[in-house]
């Protein structure tokens, strides 16, 4: 398999452009981030990695902790057209209208694999969704469990069940 593994859904979507664009800047960062080798590297270390790359291509991203170094997008609008709910997200492509969530070891055991998709379901402009989810993560018991696996078979499943519409044209979901 190559890396990284990705899919795009809805399954008859043709892959846009940026799609390629994306895949190898994370193809170019995989001895970096690449989580059958780093099992400790979390979702920040991965962002931090293909920051330089993503912001050359136009994207917003997360640089820190601190609220300038953060992205948030509009959620709501209140009084006077001022924003009265955003959510953080870890990057934004602005051209395309990609949010970008990577998770690290929370992404599928904690839920943050669903959280994120309907906390992104709700913001503003959102076009598109890309979500990482690590192809290898050790914790306890449990040795190189593939959250991006694991995640790629519940997308398939909402949209294969046509019981949940999601607003996005497109979800790519990569394993890192």
């Amino acid at each position: 398999m190559s890396y990284p593994e990705w899919s795009l859904f809805p399954r008859h979507l043709s892959a846009p452009s940026w799609v390629e664009e994306f895949v190898q800047i994370v193809q170019k960062n995989q001895p970096i981030i690449n989580s059958y080798e780093h099992n400790k590297f979390d979702s920040d270390e991965v962002l931090k990695a293909l920051e330089p790359d993503l912001e050359s291509n136009g994207w917003q991203v997360e640089t820190g902790k601190k609220d300038k170094q953060k992205i948030f997008r509009p959620v709501l609008y209140g009084d006077g057209g001022k924003t009265r709910v955003s959510y953080e997200i870890d990057g934004w492509n602005p051209e395309h209208k990609i949010v970008l969530e990577v998770e690290s070891g929370r992404g599928w055991q904690g839920n943050a694999f669903y959280r994120d998709l309907i906390r992104t379901s709700i913001i503003q402009d959102a076009d598109f969704l890309i979500l990482g989810m690590r192809l290898s993560y050790s914790y306890g018991n449990v040795k190189n469990q593939n959250d991006y696996l694991k995640a790629k078979e519940q997308l398939d499943a909402v949209y294969a069940s046509g019981r949940l519409s999601l607003p996005f044209k497109g979800i790519l979901i990569f394993g890192w």
